[in-house]
C-alpha cells in the first residue's frame, strides 16, 4: 500500500464541498468518543494517543460538523502496520502526505469524521493541541476564528484545503499566543 512518491496525493481527486459552518453542537464529544474507541479496538497498542481536536473540540465553537481526530502511530509512513486496520474499521484513506509530516487523513464514508495520522514526536501534534487548549481558554482568539470561519464559509472554494489555507494565517497567530 505504500506510494514511493513524495507528493501529497488526494485519493478520488479535488472535491468540491459546500463549506457549512453551524452553531457548537454539544454532541460532538459524544461522535468523538464513538469514533476514539472505534479507533482504538481497530489499531489497539499501534494507536499511542487519541485526540479531539479541530472545531468541534471546542465547546461553543461554531463548525463545520465534522469531528477532527488526532491519532499518533509509531511510524506513518509504514502503511504496513495500520491502514488495512482502520479500513477494516469503515475509514478511508483519503489524503496522503509523505512530503508533509507523512500525514495521512482517513474517514469515514459519511465524511463526518477525519482521522489524523501523525508518527510519534511530530510537530504537528503539539501544533493541533497547542491550538485547540488555546481556543477553549481563549474567548477573543476563539470570537476571531469563528468570525473568520464563518466569513471564509460564504466564500466559493474549489475545495477544503482552499478554505483551510486561507485560515492559515490566523491559526499561526493563535499558536504563537498560546506559547507566550
Amino acid at each position: 500500500m505504500a506510494n514511493p512518491s513524495s507528493k501529497t496525493e488526494l485519493i478520488g481527486g479535488v472535491e468540491k464541498r459546500q463549506i457549512t459552518i453551524v452553531d457548537y453542537d454539544p454532541a460532538w464529544p459524544h461522535k468523538f468518543e464513538t469514533q476514539r474507541r472505534i479507533i482504538s479496538e481497530a489499531l489497539g497498542e499501534a494507536a499511542l494517543q487519541v485526540e479531539h481536536i479541530g472545531s468541534t473540540s471546542v465547546v461553543g465553537l461554531a463548525a463545520k460538523p465534522i469531528i477532527d481526530i488526532l491519532v499518533v502511530v509509531g511510524d506513518a509512513a509504514d502503511e504496513a502496520s495500520y491502514p488495512e486496520r482502520l479500513n477494516a474499521a469503515g475509514y478511508l484513506l483519503r489524503v496522503r502526505e509523505p512530503d508533509w509530516h507523512e500525514h495521512r487523513m482517513f474517514r469515514t464514508p459519511e465524511k463526518d469524521a477525519h482521522i489524523h495520522i501523525f508518527s510519534v514526536g511530530c510537530e504537528q501534534i503539539g501544533r493541533h493541541l497547542k491550538f485547540r487548549d488555546r481556543l477553549r481558554t481563549s474567548i477573543g482568539d476563539r470570537r476571531r476564528y469563528e468570525e473568520l470561519k464563518r466569513a471564509l464559509a460564504a466564500q466559493d472554494w474549489p475545495d477544503m484545503n482552499a478554505y483551510a489555507n486561507a485560515k492559515a494565517e490566523l491559526v499561526k497567530q493563535i499558536i504563537v499566543a498560546a506559547q507566550t
